[in-house]
């Protein structure tokens, strides 16, 4: 050893220690670092270089029969930001001014709060946002979002329901089918670069988002709009403190609209009354009168009490049974069952149901579904009122019978005229006719369903001649239409009121459907206090149930009128004789080539078609049919057209026609 080392041998030691130990130490640090906290400080680098976006899923939309939207989805973008954050306030108040044309003075406000969270702006267009310089106030955060929009405003506003600012369904089908509509949310990592800009690299994870489904309804919106207006105008006529109807189809159960008076714009939501929100077709129970009728007849006609023609006393307009006065609207003698049902007598319809029982008719009634919910896919049914037969009074066999003591909602009358319709099977109500995904792929195709056959087709057909002749000749005439053979039934209630039934207070309702023998449509019109003669149902509904089906007959061609066959006719051969022959002079012919002449004498021209109170779209279809080009202006039904009706033109010919 040097003299050198000797001296400084503890320095030497003392250095070599002190590294050792200081690898050791560093050597620790890393490992807590890298082995035991790894997973903490690994999160936190990722916290700081990368960001998690979510990516929103496109909600579903709505879609009626024929494919027109109901519902669209608006994208729009939310400014937000931490006032805290902020450099340059003046800057940034002035960049947002100017996209959107508020004072600055409004975003100085917001940018002096003492919270760390503010919305600068929110429903701003996507326009509007590539103006704003983002790379310049990185403080600001750009949200994307959608809300709903509904592009028909009221019509369907009821049915189709309504979202919340989240832009989650909190009424109609909105809510019912919030699990199918909403999708599923995406994400996607972005780091982040020396700059602080935010930007997507390759090989980074993410999820796409899963759009949700589309739903197509039963519902059609011409079927739908129609109703809606002819429902509202009824109601102003009458003084009615509402309205409600449906169209269905009586073979398979699909609604076709479904509505109620007054209604709202689902745009605007907040600023109507609740009240008009819900769908009194499903939520509302009400005592039908002599719409119920008809359930007292087939429980007599299909378990034999009873046959069509036979004769009961209906003692001239008054009959006291038990502790009531039993009263008609007009007064009658003798009249047989089917007349009984004709002309909606209350003392008829009792001594029938008084041959029946209250068991044979409480248990046809719960068949016909009351007193149970239709299971219809919307929220809010009730079952209605259908009390157990060994709880009725002496009275409420008769009073049943009549339509009182028991309550009803539309959607389950209706259903239960469908069953009379199509020949004694009751359907579940259809809305849904399929469910497609953001692949445009059906994932569910909604299908009738048979509940139960309640009777057999002879008693059936039987009723459906009684409901027949109701429009011929009995309270529901103001409901013919005339070549379609309508059959129907009218009903007249008195409100159940503090206890007592109302002189004052009625309730007008119609059921029909036509053609009597294979129907293709039925309707049910309910008018809630209609001011006198209106209150009858035969004054009040049944007007409406008219207007409506007319409109509707003109609109669509895939109606079609009852068959009716006609006696052929039968033609006489004749021999020709010089008599028969006709002879063309040469001088009438004049220059017209021999080629020609056959087709200058023989006209092959077609004539215009009638269409004055056509629909656009049945006008053009009357023409395109005969060849004839259509030139519409404006729109509504046609006013006008010309040449006129039974001009004879050739194929390919222009017919200008104007709508009003």
């Amino acid at each position: 050893m040097t003299r050198s080392y000797k001296k400084y041998k503890v320095r030497i030691n003392v250095i070599i220690v002190s590294t050792i130990f200081a690898w050791l130490c560093l050597s620790l640090r890393l490992f807590q670092i890298q082995i035991l906290n790894g997973a903490e400080y690994k999160s936190a680098v990722i916290l700081q270089s990368q960001k998690k976006h979510v990516a929103m899923a496109e909600r579903g939309n709505f879609f009626d029969r024929d494919n027109r939207p109901l519902s669209r989805n608006i994208f729009h973008y939310t400014l937000s930001t931490n006032p805290k954050e902020i450099n340059d306030k003046l800057g940034l108040a002035k960049e947002i001014s100017a996209i959107t044309n508020k004072p600055t003075d409004l975003y100085l406000e917001k940018f002096n709060s003492r919270t760390n969270f503010e919305y600068l702006e929110r429903n701003l267009k996507r326009k509007q946002v590539e103006n704003f310089n983002s790379n310049k106030y990185k403080e600001v955060n750009i949200e994307k979002h959608s809300r709903r929009f509904y592009p028909h405003d009221n019509i369907g506003a009821q049915l189709i329901g309504y979202t919340n600012a989240d832009n989650i369904g909190i009424s109609g089908l909105e809510k019912y089918f919030e699990h199918q509509l909403k999708g599923e949310l995406g994400w996607i990592y972005k780091t982040k670069g020396m700059s602080g800009k935010i930007q997507h690299k390759s090989g980074m994870p993410f999820k796409k988002p899963i759009n949700g489904n589309n739903i197509q309804l039963t519902i059609d919106l011409e079927y739908q709009s129609i109703l809606e207006e002819e429902l509202f105008k009824r109601q102003l006529e009458t003084d009615a403190s509402s309205a409600t109807g449906i169209i269905i189809n009586p073979q398979n159960g699909e609604i076709l609209a479904i509505a109620s008076t007054p209604g709202f714009n689902n745009n605007l939501f907040n600023m109507s009354d609740p009240n008009n929100h819900r769908i009194k077709a499903i939520t509302d129970q009400f005592e039908p009168g002599s719409t119920y009728k008809v359930v007292s007849a087939i429980s007599a006609l299909y378990n034999n009490r009873i046959y069509p023609n036979q004769e009961f006393d209906c003692e001239n307009g008054e009959y006291q049974y038990y502790t009531i006065p039993i009263r008609d609207h007009k007064k009658h003698t003798i009249l047989s069952a089917s007349q009984i049902i004709q002309h909606s007598s209350n003392i008829g319809i009792v001594k029938i149901i008084e041959k029946v029982g209250p068991k044979i008719l409480y248990n046809t009634s719960r068949d016909f579904g009351f007193g149970s919910k239709t299971g219809i896919k919307l929220d809010g049914e009730v079952k209605g009122t259908l009390n157990p037969f060994v709880n009725w009074s002496a009275v409420s066999l008769g009073q049943i019978a009549m339509g009182h003591e028991v309550g009803v909602t539309a959607i389950q009358l209706a259903m239960a005229y469908c069953a009379i319709a199509n020949g004694g099977f009751l359907l579940r109500p259809k809305i849904i006719r399929q469910v497609i995904n953001s692949e445009n792929l059906s994932v569910h195709i909604e299908k009738p369903i048979i509940i139960r056959k309640i009777a057999d087709e002879k008693t059936m057909l039987e009723i459906k001649r009684m409901l027949r002749d109701v429009i011929l000749d009995g309270t529901g005439i103001n409901a013919e239409i005339s070549g379609w053979r309508v059959a129907g039934k009218t009903g007249t209630a008195q409100k159940w009121i503090n206890g007592k039934y109302s002189n004052k207070e009625f309730i007008s309702n119609f059921v029909g459907f036509f053609p009597d023998e294979n129907p293709q449509l039925l309707s049910l019109i309910i008018i809630d206090e209609p001011k006198p003669p209106y209150h009858w149902g035969g004054q009040g509904a049944a007007i409406a149930f008219k207007r409506i089906m007319k409109r509707i007959i003109n609109m669509d061609d895939s109606i079609s009128p009852p068959f009716h066959e006609r006696p052929s006719k039968v033609f006489e051969i004749h021999a020709a004789s010089k008599e028969n022959i006709v002879k063309y002079d040469s001088k009438e012919l004049g220059n017209i080539p021999i080629e020609l002449s056959v087709k200058a004498k023989g006209h092959t021209g077609v004539r215009i078609p009638e269409l004055r109170g056509f629909s656009m779209r049945k006008a053009m279809n009357a023409l395109n049919s005969k060849g004839i080009v259509p030139d519409m202006v404006g729109s509504g039904k046609v006013a006008w057209q010309n040449p006129s009706p039974g001009t004879l033109v050739q194929t390919g010919d222009v017919c200008k026609v104007e709508l009003k």
